[in-house]
């Protein structure tokens, strides 16, 4: 009888174990997770802040004896040291977990920024149901809040403490919002509209100290701009890596995230990755890549798990998909959004008011292949957009036709992935 062992309870780590349970109803299947609540969605933590659900709102499974149900059994406990030569996994908690077949799953940890004061109280990450619950405390109406940065999961957050009727102020480093997935124009029209909504943006800006020292008193936030700020909550967004210190030294090999290959298995056999902490090949860029969503943890925890019990699944590859709502303001950015060396791109800005934002849209080709393309304020043909990108569509004579209107997605869809027999995924977004 084969033991799986799944580090790590989020997403990936819990669809994994089901999956394996489906197709190997008898063997024995350890699930670790390094928190006491029963496994939950980190994507719900933002609706849990804004009253839409309540704590239980955020599990992945709501009957409370699914996992034994399913004889999964649960350890919480987080892993310290893997040795891969021996097929062992020792816990913080001094146990020590054989295994035939093991999971990495343990997703990413908020980075801390070595900033003097991010030790007073009121200082909080957004990571954790333990998290949220100090938040809720301090972010009350009227408060005054200070979120550092504004990237992906920064932005998302700062929609759920708007909606909490704070007073926000958001500082980033960069010299743009989210500028992992926006450019220039794109970044500035988003930190645009976040001002008409009432929040205060200091990009181009660091923390540089946080003072608790007036006892009771609010936090006194120095800046890189001169410029000191009171918060009576300061919230750290400055982005994530993957959790994967525990496996120093290990046999496993790591770069950015766990190196695996198309079946997410690792250089050690029956070892595997999956979700945050995997790396793994992006067709669209050629290269490995960490991509932190959950759609693509939940399909390589599928792939992994089926891989595990002996049924040969590969993964068709990362997808690079970002769609966010900014206080009701969409971007999207798919692909290389920023353009391949040799490649030609095409910019369409258009700042007159709908709905008081303006829109913005930016494709990037190499050759006549749609690598990337970002958008902000434009929700016409979204999923046209992804299918272009993922399904690296020849676009022909059409990509000469997007270069002069940009907006002609549909068009240029109908006219040549139709044709090719691509990627249908756009066709079904069309029906919708």
């Amino acid at each position: 009888m084969t033991h799986h062992v799944i580090l790590g309870a989020g997403p990936a780590g819990v669809i994994a174990a089901e999956t394996i349970r489906k197709h190997a109803p008898h063997d024995t299947i350890t699930l670790v997770g390094d928190e006491k609540e029963p496994p939950y969605s980190r994507m719900a933590i933002p609706y849990l802040l804004m009253g839409n659900i309540d704590e239980r709102g955020t599990y992945l499974r709501k009957s409370d004896s699914h996992f034994a149900d399913l004889k999964i059994k649960q350890v919480t406990a987080c892993a310290s040291a893997m040795d891969a030569a021996k097929k062992t996994v020792l816990l913080d908690n001094g146990q020590t977990l054989a295994f035939d077949k093991l999971l990495i799953a343990t997703g990413s940890r908020p980075m801390r920024p070595p900033i003097p004061g991010m030790d007073s109280a009121g200082v909080h990450p957004c990571w954790t149901l333990e998290d949220a619950r100090q938040i809720m405390a301090l972010a009350q109406p009227g408060a005054r809040v200070l979120q550092m940065g504004a990237g992906f999961i920064g932005c998302i957050i700062m929609e759920a403490l708007k909606q909490r009727g704070v007073e926000l102020s958001v500082v980033e480093m960069g010299d743009r919002m989210v500028p992992r997935m926006m450019g220039p124009t794109a970044g500035g029209m988003i930190r645009e509209w976040c001002e008409t909504q009432g929040v205060k943006v200091f990009t181009g800006t660091k923390v540089e100290g946080i003072d608790a020292s007036g006892k009771g008193g609010p936090l006194k936030v120095r800046l890189s701009s001169g410029q000191t700020v009171e918060a009576d909550l300061v919230i750290s967004a400055t982005g994530v890596r993957p959790n994967i210190a525990f496996l120093e030294k290990s046999g496993v090999t790591c770069l950015q995230g766990v190196l695996t290959d198309e079946h997410l298995q690792t250089n050690v056999p029956g070892i595997y990755a999956a979700g945050d902490c995997a790396e793994a090949f992006d067709k669209v860029s050629g290269k490995t890549i960490v991509s932190a969503i959950q759609p693509n943890a939940a399909e390589q925890a599928r792939v992994a798990a089926l891989n595990m019990v002996g049924q040969r699944a590969n993964l068709r590859g990362v997808t690079q998909i970002n769609v966010l709502d900014t206080l009701g303001l969409i971007s999207t950015s798919f692909g290389n959004w920023e353009g391949v060396p040799g490649g030609e791109g095409v910019e369409l800005t258009d700042r007159s008011a709908v709905n008081g934002m303006g829109r913005h849209l930016s494709l990037q080709f190499n050759g006549d292949v749609m690598v990337g393309c970002n958008s902000v304020g434009w929700t016409d043909h979204v999923g046209v957009m992804r299918g272009l990108v993922e399904g690296a569509v020849k676009l022909g004579p059409w990509k000469d036709v997007l270069k002069q209107d940009p907006t002609k997605l549909m068009e240029a869809y109908l006219g040549s992935a139709q044709g090719q027999g691509e990627w249908t995924g756009a066709a079904d977004q069309r029906r919708r």
